[in-house]
C-alpha cells in the first residue's frame, strides 16, 4: 500500500457458478449473524445446492440432508457470512513458482482464517488467472479469487492506458495495479490518463479503482470519475465536507486502516514492532511521514468517511499470513467502530465493493452459502473472529475443526 493513486481495472460483473462440491446442510441450533443488521439467537440455516434456502428461528425439518448441530459443540457457536478482503496481495515473487510450490499451503491458510473471497491486490496478471482458474476448476483449495491486472499511470500516453485498459478487459481480468505517485496532488499525466481510463472503462464495461491515500488524491480521483477507492487517506484529515463529496457520488472505499500501526510477532518473535513488510515501525513506514501518525489519520478518517455515509469496506492490503492481517485490520477498525459496524464492513459493504452482492455479504435465502462458524459471539469483540471452527464456501465444507472443539 505504498502507492496513493495506483489503479486497477475490475469488471463489473462476476460469474459465480456452484462448485461440483456443494452439498445439501442444514446447520441448526445456532447464532446467526445475517450480516443486514438481525441477529437469530438460536436458529437454523438450510443450504441446497450451494445456496442458501432457508434462514431463521427454531428448527426446520431437511430429511436426508447432511445435518450439521451447534448444540453440544462449544456454547455460544456463531455463524456469520464468510470473510471477504477486497485487496489481497495473494501471488508474492515468481508466479510459476508459486503456484507449485506455496499455493496449495497459501490458499488453504485463507481458507482457515475464514475468506471466502479475495480481491487480488498484487501480484502479475497472469498468475492470478491461473490462480482463479484452478480454483474454480477444483484443482486448488482456496477462496474464490477475482483476478487482476496493472494499468501504468506515471508514464505514456492517454491513448496508450486506454488501449491497455482494452488489452486487459479482453483478458477477462479484475485486478488492483500499484503505481507510485506523490501522497499529495497527482500530477497532470497521471491525471490525464486516470481520466481517459475512467473513460474507456465505461465502454468496456469495467471499473476503475484507485489508491487514494492522500485527501487530495481522494477528491481528485472522484472529480475524475472513479467508482472505487481502496484506501482509507493516511496523508492528511479527511473533512466532513471531502467525505460528503465521496459519498454523494456514490464512491465506494475499502479500509486498509492499519497501514502505519506496530504489528507484531508476523515476521519476527521478539516482540518488537515492525511495519507490514517486516521492516522497523515507525521508520520505514513507506512514504511515511514520521512517528507513525499515519495510523492515526486511517482511524479517525475512516469515522469520517462513514459517519456521512461512505460505503465503506473492508480491505487489508497485506500479504503475509491471513489471520494476522485479519487481526491487524479488526483490531484497528475497532479503534472507531463498533463490532456491529464492522460486521456491516466485512460483509454487505464488502460485497457491494466487489460487486457480489446478490451473492455473498450475508446470509440471506438466496445468496451462496459462504458461511464461517466460530466458537463464540463476534458482537463480544473481534477476537471472536479469529478462530475459525468451521468455512463453508459455496455449500462446500473446506474447513472443519469441530472435532477438536468438542
Amino acid at each position: 500500500m505504498n502507492k496513493l493513486l495506483p489503479l486497477s481495472v475490475m469488471l463489473a460483473s462476476l460469474s459465480v457458478p456452484c462448485r461440483a462440491g456443494a452439498q445439501d446442510l442444514v446447520i441448526s441450533n445456532v447464532r446467526i449473524i445475517v450480516g443486514n443488521g438481525s441477529v437469530i439467537e438460536s436458529g437454523t440455516l438450510v443450504v441446497r445446492s450451494g445456496r442458501i434456502a432457508a434462514v431463521g428461528a427454531g428448527t426446520t425439518a431437511a430429511p436426508g440432508v447432511r445435518q450439521i448441530d451447534a448444540r453440544g459443540m462449544t456454547s455460544g457457536m456463531t455463524i456469520m457470512p464468510g470473510f471477504i478482503d477486497g485487496h489481497r496481495h495473494i501471488i508474492s515473487g515468481n508466479a510459476d513458482q508459486w503456484l507449485k510450490d506455496q499455493a496449495a499451503q497459501r490458499m488453504q491458510e485463507f481458507l482457515e482464517a475464514g475468506y471466502t473471497t479475495l480481491l487480488a491486490g498484487g501480484g502479475p496478471a497472469e498468475g492470478n488467472l491461473e490462480l482463479k482458474r484452478r480454483v474454480d476448476a477444483g484443482q486448488l483449495k482456496g477462496p474464490r479469487v477475482i483476478p487482476a491486472a496493472q494499468v501504468n499511470l506515471n508514464t505514456g500516453t492517454p491513448e496508450q492506458a486506454r488501449a491497455e485498459l482494452r488489452r486487459l478487459v479482453a483478458l477477462g481480468i479484475r485486478f488492483i495495479g500499484e503505481e507510485t505517485i506523490s501522497p499529495k496532488p497527482p500530477t497532470p499525466t497521471q491525471m490525464e490518463n486516470l481520466r481517459a481510463i475512467v473513460d474507456e472503462s465505461k465502454k468496456a464495461g469495467a471499473l476503475v479503482m484507485v489508491h487514494a491515500v492522500s485527501p487530495q488524491a481522494m477528491i481528485a480521483a472522484v472529480d475524475a470519475g472513479v467508482p472505487l477507492l481502496v484506501h482509507t487517506p493516511h496523508f492528511g484529515w479527511v473533512t466532513d465536507e471531502e467525505a460528503r463529496k465521496v459519498a454523494a457520488a456514490g464512491v465506494l472505499n475499502l479500509s486498509t486502516t492499519a497501514f502505519g500501526v506496530p504489528l507484531f510477532d508476523a515476521f519476527r518473535q521478539d516482540n518488537v514492532p515492525t511495519f507490514r513488510d517486516g521492516k522497523r515501525w515507525p521508520e520505514e513506514i513507506i512514504d511515511g511521514e514520521g512517528r507513525g501518525r499515519e495510523a492515526g489519520y486511517k482511524a479517525v478518517n475512516a469515522r469520517t468517511l462513514w459517519d456521512n455515509g461512505v460505503v465503506y469496506g473492508f480491505g487489508t492490503d497485506t500479504g503475509y499470513l491471513p489471520v494476522k492481517g485479519l487481526a491487524q485490520e479488526l483490531k484497528t477498525l475497532n479503534l472507531m467502530f463498533s463490532m456491529k459496524d464492522i460486521v456491516k464492513v466485512m460483509g454487505p459493504n464488502s460485497a457491494a465493493f466487489v460487486q457480489m452482492s446478490k451473492d455473498i455479504g450475508t446470509l440471506e435465502a438466496g445468496k451462496l452459502a459462504d458461511i464461517v462458524m466460530l466458537p463464540a459471539n463476534p458482537l463480544d469483540g473481534y477476537w471472536n473472529l479469529l478462530n475459525a471452527v468451521m468455512v463453508i464456501k459455496g455449500g462446500e465444507v473446506v474447513v472443519d475443526r469441530r472435532a477438536a472443539r468438542r
